[in-house]
């Protein structure tokens, strides 16, 4: 029984989600209907039958027409073909003014089914968010329950296959998690013991146990899901200037139209049926449907295909906006780079054991969260070591560890603090080669000299040099913005192939070069974390940031990139650009087929049905022409 209920109430929402077009296909049959009857001399029977045509084909759009116009105190399109229907029906030309009303009531179930799609597809990402979840406390068994009702610190049982309910962390188990609903990226990710879980993505294969640290309504599916609606109902200044052109526009048409009534008649000589015709078309040619419909469709496809590659655009205004960068400020760590520092190089003295070195130098570094402490920990894992001895170490802040194995003595840090002129002599000094590389020089030494170095480096992103080369394709200038000093940033510059770039950079100096490249530039897009980069975002045309799903993210920047990928925002940039083409291409055609039926209207040429068919064609390849944004290739 609860299953058709489902299902009755499923056909109901499609019913109510067609409603226009059925509407309008129902006003189609009448039309047919009373044509038959008109040409087999019943006119009073077609007549009654194209009322009923004009009810219910233009119901909706009068309805919405007149609450436009008491709410807004203005005239709109609605109106003007809602009056042009009245005025052909009433000279007598019942059949074109049903045909007006019947394309129009088509081409405003097309654009309200432009307009839907674009919301379900955030219907979708709601849909993905599981009802239920698995609770699971103490030793019982788990137990079904409303998401509604979980609260922070329980725990959840995920099975494979299954979506996460909730944000927290993984408590107990491993698997490859499907975040291709946050991020837009395919490929699963492995989480461990510790790892960040989202609502709405999908456990693959091990069965784990998370603890939820975020209550229901806060989680970061639920924000990507507000921002998105946020910006598809904010308009682009494009679309505000439309908007407001519309109502001078119309009173322009109604005015114009009010002249035709009565000037061709004694101007030009034409007879009233004729004058009055002629105004009756001239109020269908002239409205600006197809222009009004220019913008909006476009801009709602194109923010929700953003959405749908992990491109979070905060409204149309930034769609814009990004599309007309000329230069790009990108932040070093972790936009360019991984964030994180890698051992490239491991020397030991000759003679030395390898392994063994590197697991007394990884005992030693284990003890420290220093971050360059971390990476070589890390590097020794990698290269199989699990074991490390038993050590004792003692924290000299600014140079380095001093550590104990099997109570020999090791000096860990700077050349200064190991012996500047051993260390420089080490291994041919080799490190003087290496620092030049950009990277940070870490020196181990016992009684007898230096042991062992281990050069470490921000590590460039794989994709970063294709994304910079993109952004350059596009006309894009990129400078990149770093604190690090002249010769590493030099370095990593060109590594990933930017040409410019500011070293030694504190958060005032970045607003200081974002104010000098907006003055060289105009239009500048920033790229940063969205903490300590926040004043030079906010200073920027378009902030930009790389969030990889965080709620900082979400609340600093313009544009949120899901994941720390540069490339994605050469997509949006791509993306802004298409749209921008379409919408010209969508407002210059409407004015050219507006322009050319008046003219024609005033010749002669052009009669009611063709007039009626030229303005809502045109109106209806607009709206098919926007949805083009919804392509998945840009």
């Amino acid at each position: 029984m609860e299953k058709i209920n489902r299902e009755n109430i499923s056909l109901i929402e499609k019913i109510k989600e067609h409603a226009e077009l059925i509407a309008a296909l129902i006003a189609g049959l009448f039309i047919l209907l009373a044509w038959r009857l008109d040409t087999n001399g019943q006119t009073t029977a077609s007549i009654i039958l194209y009322i009923v045509a004009f009810c219910v084909g233009g119901f909706a759009k009068a309805k919405e027409g007149i609450e436009e116009t008491i709410e807004n105190k203005e005239l709109n399109v609605e109106l003007l073909m809602v009056l042009a229907a009245i005025g052909s029906a009433a000279i007598g030309y019942w059949t074109e003014g049903a045909i007006l009303i019947f394309i129009f009531a088509v081409s405003g179930a097309l654009e309200t089914y432009a307009m839907n799609k674009s919301h379900r597809e955030i219907s979708a990402l709601m849909n993905l968010q599981p009802e239920e979840a698995w609770l699971v406390r103490g030793n019982f068994e788990p137990m079904k329950v409303s998401v509604s009702t979980l609260q922070i610190g329980d725990h959840l049982l995920i099975k494979p296959g299954e979506r996460v309910p909730a944000d927290g962390i993984i408590f107990k188990g491993q698997s490859s998690i499907d975040e291709s609903a946050i991020s837009g990226e395919p490929l699963p990710v492995a989480k461990h013991e510790g790892d960040e879980l989202f609502a709405g993505t999908v456990n693959l294969n091990g069965a784990i146990t998370m603890e939820m640290t975020k209550p229901n309504s806060e989680t970061l599916f639920q924000k990507i899901i507000q921002l998105v609606q946020s910006a598809q109902s904010e308009k682009s200044p494009s679309q505000q200037f439309i908007e407001k052109f519309e109502g001078t526009y119309v009173k322009f048409a109604l005015l114009a139209v009010a002249l035709m009534m009565f000037l061709p008649h004694f101007v030009l000589g034409w007879d009233w049926t004729t004058t009055f015709y002629r105004a009756m078309v001239l109020l269908v040619v002239a409205s600006p449907c197809a222009l009004v419909a220019s913008i909006m469709p476009a801009t709602l496809a194109a923010i929700s295909n953003g959405a749908k590659h992990g491109v979070l655009f905060k409204g149309g205004l930034h769609l814009e906006h990004l599309g007309a960068l000329r230069a790009l400020a990108v932040d070093k760590t972790g936009t360019l780079t991984q964030g994180k520092p890698t051992v490239t190089d491991f020397i030991v003295r000759e003679g030395l054991d390898r392994e063994n070195t590197l697991a007394i130098l990884a005992g030693i570094e284990a003890q420290s969260n220093h971050p360059l402490a971390q990476a070589i920990t890390l590097f020794a894992r990698k290269e199989g070591i699990t074991k490390f001895p038993q050590t004792t170490i003692e924290d000299i802040p600014g140079w380095g560890i001093k550590g104990y194995v099997n109570e020999i003595e090791y000096l860990v840090g700077k050349p200064d603090f190991v012996g500047l002129d051993e260390a420089n002599e080490f291994a041919n000094s080799v490190a003087e080669s290496l620092a030049s590389e950009g990277k940070s020089v870490i020196f181990m030494r016992d009684k007898d000299g230096i042991v062992a170095l281990a050069a470490l480096k921000d590590t460039v992103r794989s994709e970063a040099k294709k994304a910079v080369s993109l952004l350059k394709e596009l006309g894009i200038n990129v400078v990149m913005l770093t604190g690090d000093n002249e010769k590493t940033a030099k370095v990593i510059a060109k590594e990933a192939g930017v040409t410019e770039y500011v070293a030694e950079c504190l958060p005032e100096t970045k607003v200081t070069e974002m104010k000098r490249l907006l003055s060289q530039h105009k239009f500048v897009g920033m790229v940063g974390d969205g903490i300590n980069d926040a004043p030079a975002l906010a200073t920027a045309t378009t902030g930009i940031a790389m969030g990889e799903g965080t709620d900082v993210a979400l609340e600093t920047a313009d544009v949120v990139l899901m994941k720390n990928d540069l490339s994605k925002i050469a997509y949006a940039v791509r993306l802004s650009r298409k749209m921008q083409r379409i919408v010209k291409q969508n407002i210059f055609f409407s004015i050219g087929v507006i322009v050319l039926l008046i003219a024609s209207n005033f010749l002669q040429i052009v009669d009611l049905p063709l007039g009626v068919i030229g303005h809502e064609g045109s109106t209806i390849l607009v709206i098919l022409n926007g949805l083009r944004m919804l392509n998945k290739n840009i």
